[in-house]
């Protein structure tokens, strides 16, 4: 594997791809070669732009026969680094955006690596039916990049990862051949599932190019609510009485400090306070039923059971789709909001849901100790245990200086979530960012193993050299 790609090999990526499948002009190439946040900047002798199956089969053969590395794209969303070339060809994605096939029947849309999540949502529900996955990037997040990071989001307490919602693959493998495998199958027991081991290898073991995705009823009735507590442990309560309370209709359950409300009511415009007077923690709460009234009614036993129990202190219930969706966007612009406050330490994790609390303070109180001066900006998915805890520095502080202590303070963080029986990387996974650290956590056995699945299926390890095992 090379890193400095010869210029022959250049010369048949671009016979291969013809005009308008590839660009080395910089003006083009750089918005794929930083990441959101400014962290990595990257660089590539040229980006291809394969515009279907055997254009990138053909990629990726090339490279194999040569030995070059190659670094796969889809909407450059991820936060771990892991679509960011260093001297690899980038192999970008966007040109394969159809949607193949809608079944209604079947509940399966077949849509290509480059369609964004926000498009899946749009042809499902023209076919009255829903893809239930929600992050807050859909607009540019893309199905190939979602597969490959195995993506989480808001609706996983209900429906799961990606991971779950992913019937088949088509893939080009590391040497260059295809695989089809876009089954719409619930149930095929036959052996090894190759799916599932190119889902969340973030492009190491092949190149998805398309999927088959499970799609879901449009729900009758839906309620939306923000309420205000003392705590993530009154959270947690909350969380419990919900499960048990809704028959089954608790879809979202996302956790908000105060401290990253505040953030968004300052930074992001047309924001403002959700209730009427600020509280230490929020929850936003979302319940969904196929029944008329049915989630309404849930999130109203739900709330008046919590504010009889002094679990809650005040709550507001969206009563059009236009308020649902001013309440979501205080939770999906947590992270926008943190943008302008400059340096951030930033930790995707999680633990069993019954530490959240304990992981909250005891994390709290370690940064308190290690930098006096931090914002904690603590917020996530409660219902499945994936805390963002996020770490600014505090206002007016040295920028540079709480850059450089960034190491260290994941250490100290992931430190405590491994010893509650978390994971450092939640949903986002390892990219270049983690994937060093991870080793420490990881057994010998479980890391020869994944290695030797690796060199199984690259040998040469061309796919995304850099991140993983």
């Amino acid at each position: 594997m090379t890193l400095s790609v010869p210029g022959d090999v250049i010369a048949r990526l671009k016979s291969v791809l013809g005009e308008g499948g590839w660009s080395d002009d910089p003006e083009r190439l750089a918005p794929h070669l930083v990441e959101w946040r400014d962290r990595w900047t990257g660089r590539t002798p040229l980006m291809v732009l394969p515009k279907s199956t055997a254009e990138v089969a053909a990629v990726v053969g090339i490279c194999a026969t040569a030995g070059v590395a190659i670094t796969p794209q889809g909407g450059n969303t991820g936060l771990v680094g892991g679509q960011i070339p260093d001297g690899e060809i980038l192999l970008s994605l966007t040109r394969m955006c159809a949607i193949r096939d809608l079944d209604p029947f079947d509940d399966v849309i077949v849509a290509e690596a480059g369609v964004t999540l926000a498009a899946v949502h749009d042809a499902a529900l023209a076919a009255d039916r829903r893809f239930p996955l929600g992050v807050a990037s859909e607009g540019s997040a893309t199905i190939g990049g979602l597969v490959s990071t195995n993506a989480g989001g808001t609706a996983v307490l209900r429906y799961g990862t990606m991971r779950d919602q992913v019937l088949g693959l088509e893939a080009v493998l590391p040497n260059g051949e295809i695989w089809n495998g876009l089954k719409r199958l619930r149930k095929d027991n036959t052996g090894y599932d190759l799916k599932q081991l190119l889902i969340g290898a973030e492009g190491t073991l092949g190149v998805v190019t398309a999927a088959s995705l499970k799609l879901q009823p449009v729900l009758a009735s839906r309620a939306v609510a923000i309420v205000g507590l003392r705590s993530p442990r009154a959270a947690i309560q909350i969380l419990a009485r919900g499960k048990a309370e809704t028959g089954g209709a608790l879809e979202a359950f996302e956790l908000m400090s105060r401290a990253g409300m505040a953030l968004v009511i300052r930074n992001i415009p047309n924001q403002r306070e959700p209730l009427g007077q600020p509280h230490p923690w929020y929850v936003l709460i979302e319940t969904a039923s196929g029944e008329p009234g049915t989630a309404e009614a849930a999130m109203e036993r739900l709330l008046a059971g919590a504010l009889e129990a002094d679990l809650i202190q005040d709550a507001v219930v969206a009563q059009t789709s236009a308020q649902a969706h001013t309440l979501w966007a205080l939770r999906e612009n947590q992270s926008s909001a943190q943008k302008p406050e400059g340096a951030a330490w930033k930790h995707d994790v999680s633990v069993p849901v019954s530490r959240i609390a304990d992981f909250i303070e005891t994390a709290t109180a370690a940064i308190v100790r290690f930098e006096p001066s931090a914002r904690v900006v603590a917020f996530g998915h409660v219902g499945d245990g994936n805390v963002h805890y996020d770490v600014l520095a505090g206002e007016g502080a040295d920028q540079a200086a709480h850059k450089a202590a960034r190491d260290a303070a994941a250490e100290l963080v992931h430190g405590i979530v491994m010893d509650m029986g978390g994971s450092i990387s939640a949903e986002h996974g390892l990219g270049t960012m983690k994937t060093a650290e991870a080793l420490h956590y990881k057994s010998p056995v479980e890391v020869a193993a994944l290695r030797a699945v690796r060199a199984a299926l690259d040998p040469k390890r061309i796919m995304n050299p850099r991140v993983l095992f």
